[in-house]
């Protein structure tokens, strides 16, 4: 029997050992760089040898390949000997053809001749591997036999593939073809058989020890629809009872579950502190899970209402037709847990008309959820930065007002509660307006609550990037000038309704505060500040609102405002506004000691003086 080799090269398939070709890209290639060779791509980190600084350098050279043309088919891609077919940085693999080498049997002489030489592959010392899922070692041909091994020692690591024919199909002896995978081949019943197969026409069976289809009797029928029947019953029993013993114990599985939460999550020291306080346990409850899947379809996403970097808050409707606001964090280390306990029996104290109403909590999931008032007309964000067709519009008034609430509740937190508590995520998307338009601070995730008597804490650093203090940033020390300087951003999107990240007009990103501070010493705030608000503030006010961003952005702390003189310049800016838009019936004496009981921080001014600070701030530059 002859033995042979058919085809002259073969496709291997080799992995990347040492890197992950998906992540390259930290430092970038010359430009100048061949990347294509015979029509394929030379992605980075492979180059050409002979362009320096075009691949990744490693010391075993990996990367580096050839283009060569070699017998006249054109210039193809080579790395050392091999040409390459396929280069995927997806899935870190390189497809290259090797050599095949064949030894055939001379009937004649009685032994084995080599055609070919032997094809070795050494990849020793190389920064690749044979895949072990991507090739297939194959033999096509009849009376042909293959093999792989390991140069030392082939009788130690060896494949072995042969192919044999007959009259039927050619069939390989380690994978048979299954011809009763096409419905073609037969209209009776078929049945697979090395090299080819046998087709049984209605009411015969295939007997394996006979080899061929046998008629079946019709006693044999009969039982066997009885069994099959029996069985088909049986097994709709078993099937029904094995349903029904899954469900009982998914719902045992599940209780299980939530209490494990509810203990983990210190329910009973939660429900201990609420009971101990008669103002908090009239207000704030602790909620089952199963009411708040309830309530909001079992958390279904046509009821999400925001997603922030804290969580997705989801509107729900309580059994007593309540429209709150769910609140699903992200998961937090267990350590945090306590603090998230002490931070909702403060927040369940707190009662400001501007802050977020805390209805409760539900400790039965691995991240307590926070249930709270829900607020209807979005966040100051929206109406400032969305879209032009469906974002409300708020009038000058309008802003000075929700700046002046939002300035009051920070404030509260900082100054009035039981307990500091420093929000340290202070920006427009977390100021809520509802039905009236009044201002609600939302979105405690990142709060930290700190002693009266302690100035500050050491924290790691949370926060949005555009609002966060550098000075927190850099140092990791929490105070309540963080949220001194979040709110100076606030104040001037209401100003510039710019976004705290937006692109310029060449189209590169560019820093709001940044771009603030450095425009407003060059240029006119004329040239800076929106055209609604142009139009509808007065230079005064602009001025004193520019002044007091402009405090409150700086770089150390000390010399920032504190919210409560924040709340006295804006509370002054809103008086003054009212008295002079007659909104308030008094006499000129008797609004002259309002109004100069309210004068804003840092500007000590009288009426001259205001007016040559207006107009300095308004020059041409």
């Amino acid at each position: 029997m002859a033995f042979k080799k058919l085809a002259p090269a073969v496709g291997f398939i080799v992995a990347l050992t040492a890197f992950r070709l998906t992540g390259v890209g930290a430092s970038l290639p010359p430009g100048n760089c061949t990347r294509e060779c015979g029509g394929l791509e030379i992605p980075y980190p492979f180059g050409i040898d002979l362009e320096d600084g075009c691949q990744l350098s490693d010391r075993r050279q990996g990367f580096k390949l050839r283009c060569l043309d070699r017998g006249g088919r054109g210039k193809r891609l080579h790395y050392i000997n091999q040409e390459v077919l396929e280069i995927s940085l997806e899935h870190g693999q390189v497809r290259w053809l090797n050599n095949i080498s064949s030894y055939c049997y001379n009937a004649t002489a009685g032994e084995m001749e080599v055609n070919s030489p032997p094809s070795n592959m050494d990849l020793e010392g190389s920064i690749f591997r044979l895949s072990d899922t991507a090739n297939k070692f194959t033999v096509l041909g009849c009376k042909t036999l293959a093999y792989i091994g390991d140069t030392d020692n082939v009788t130690s690591y060896t494949a072995v593939c042969g192919a044999t024919c007959k009259d039927g199909n050619l069939s390989l002896l380690t994978n048979d073809v299954d011809e009763c995978l096409d419905p073609k081949n037969c209209e009776g019943t078929c049945h697979n058989i090395i090299g080819d197969f046998i087709c049984c026409p209605p009411r015969t069976k295939y007997d394996p020890k006979k080899m061929q289809c046998t008629s079946i009797k019709k006693k044999t029928l009969v039982i066997g629809v009885t069994i099959g029947l029996g069985a088909g019953f049986g097994m709709l029993l078993l099937g029904l009872s094995g349903m029904s013993i899954s469900y009982r114990w998914k719902r045992f599985v599940k209780k299980q579950q939530r209490r494990l939460y509810f203990q983990k999550n210190q329910g009973l020291l939660l429900e201990q502190l609420i009971l101990s306080d008669e103002n908090a346990s009239d207000r704030t409850m602790i909620f089952s899970l199963e009411e708040l899947e309830k309530a909001t379809n079992n958390f279904d996403e046509t009821r999400i209402v925001g997603r922030g970097g804290h969580g997705t808050v989801y509107k729900g409707i309580l059994s007593d037709q309540r429209v709150v606001a769910i609140k699903k964090s992200k998961l937090v280390e267990e350590s945090e847990i306590n603090q998230f306990i002490n931070e909702v029996v403060i927040l369940s104290q707190i009662n400001h008309r501007n802050i977020v109403k805390l209805f409760g909590c539900c400790l039965e999931t691995e991240v307590p959820l926070l249930v709270s008032d829900f607020i209807p007309n979005g966040s100051l964000f929206d109406v400032l930065h969305g879209e032009p067709t469906s974002r409300l519009c708020l009038s000058w008034d309008d802003c000075l007002r929700v700046a002046q609430e939002t300035a009051g509740a920070l404030c509260y937190l900082h100054t009035s509660a039981s307990i500091s508590v420093f929000h340290r995520d202070v920006k427009s998307s977390n100021i809520l307006l509802d039905g009236n338009f009044t201002a609600k601070v939302s979105d405690f995730g990142a709060s930290r609550t700190v002693p009266i008597d302690q100035t500050h804490v050491t924290t790691n650093v949370q926060g949005t990037f555009g609002y966060l203090d550098p000075e927190y940033y850099q140092t990791g020390q929490l105070n309540e000038k963080g949220d001194v300087y979040s709110f100076g951003v606030v104040l001037i999107e209401l100003l510039t309704r710019k976004e705290p990240v937006f692109r310029s007009n060449s189209g590169s990103k560019q820093n709001l505060s940044i771009y603030f501070i450095t425009e407003i010493k060059t240029k006119s705030v004329r040239e800076v500040v929106a055209t609604q608000v142009l139009e509808e503030a007065s230079e005064d006010e602009i001025c004193i609102i520019a002044s007091l961003a402009e405090t409150c952005l700086r770089l150390k702390g000390e010399e920032r405002p504190t919210m409560k003189q924040v709340e006295s310049t804006l509370q002054y800016l809103r008086t003054k506004r009212l008295a002079s838009c007659h909104v308030v019936q008094r006499s000129e004496e008797e609004i002259q000691p309002l109004v100069s009981s309210f004068q804003p921080f840092a500007i000590h001014m009288d009426d001259k003086s205001h007016s040559e600070a207006s107009s300095s701030f308004f020059s041409s530059g």
